[in-house]
């Protein structure tokens, strides 16, 4: 097939798309600004395979098997499977456990884990809840979803060390800050000498559909340690993202919808102070990680 011929029928399914009523003939043409008998030969052939159909009306429409390769496309987008190697590579590059945080449900929960260099010893399972009020990922996603939030100020906020933040009230300050940041962190809220960060992944409508969270033993939580987790994080979820489809506007740029706010990392201040003790061999359970 010519090129120029095969390269308009993805034009035309992308016109077809976003007119369930249907185009005519010309309509087609107009939008397409091509030959119409071109655009008459690619649509007999379009209708013959059954990618797009044609109504009494004489109005084009996407069809059957057009419709079914695309469900068997976004069934394929599992995000387990695409975010592996960009996680993979992150843990080794910085040297830190990394986590894929996804939501299901009302639950956030880790669905895989790449284990670093700097081993830390946390029973962290997979599947099993994450607080929303003191793991970076659980906060994160709070952080973006109203109903997770408001979800999470009438849950048991248990006191789990001295960091943790158990007022509703500072909780939703967290959460704002969060969202101003474009990302979340757990400055050991969750697990004494244990840092954890999270940044958005978003799915190709733009809504966040999972989280690169990184755990970080406090006591290797330097400044520019902190600086460079953020950096590649941010582009191990861009990675993620763009096999996901979804492509960002420009660094930093926000649709306007709550659930869709800034995502770009924004200067990271790390506040070592309260980071001193590294963790040896504590077993923490996993919604407490």
């Amino acid at each position: 097939m010519n090129p120029d011929r095969y390269l308009r029928t993805f034009d035309i399914l992308n016109l077809l798309v976003s007119h369930k009523e249907g185009l005519r003939l010309t309509e087609i043409k107009d939008a397409l600004k091509l030959p119409v008998s071109s655009v008459h030969n690619v649509l007999q052939t379009m209708v013959s395979a059954e990618v797009v159909v044609v109504n009494e009306d004489l109005r084009y429409s996407i069809g059957p098997r057009t419709v079914s390769l695309a469900l068997r496309t976004v069934q394929s987008l599992d995000v387990r499977t695409l975010a592996r190697r960009p996680l993979q590579d992150l843990a080794r590059d910085i040297g830190d456990d990394v986590y894929l945080g996804v939501r299901s449900g009302r639950r956030v929960v880790y669905a895989d884990r790449i284990l670093g260099t700097n081993r830390i010893s946390l029973d962290i399972r997979l599947g099993e809840p994450l607080y929303m009020h003191s793991t970076a990922t659980g906060k994160l996603f709070a952080a973006y979803d109203e109903k997770l939030a408001a979800l999470a100020m009438t849950l048991s906020m248990p006191k789990l060390t001295a960091n943790t933040i158990t007022d509703p009230a500072e909780l939703a300050q967290e959460y704002e800050r969060i969202r101003a940041t474009g990302y979340a962190k757990s400055l050991e809220e969750s697990s004494a000498g244990v840092i954890g960060y999270a940044i958005p992944i978003r799915d190709a409508e733009g809504d966040m559909t999972a989280a690169v969270h990184v755990s970080v033993l406090a006591s290797l939580a330097t400044r520019a340690h902190e600086r460079k987790l953020l950096t590649d994080a941010q582009a191990c979820a861009e990675q993620i993202e763009r096999l996901l489809g979804h492509i960002r506007e420009g660094a930093g740029s926000a649709s306007g919808k709550s659930g869709k706010a800034n995502t770009a990392v924004k200067a990271p201040v790390a506040n070592t102070a309260k980071a001193t003790k590294a963790v040896k061999s504590a077993k923490t359970p996993a919604s407490k990680a």
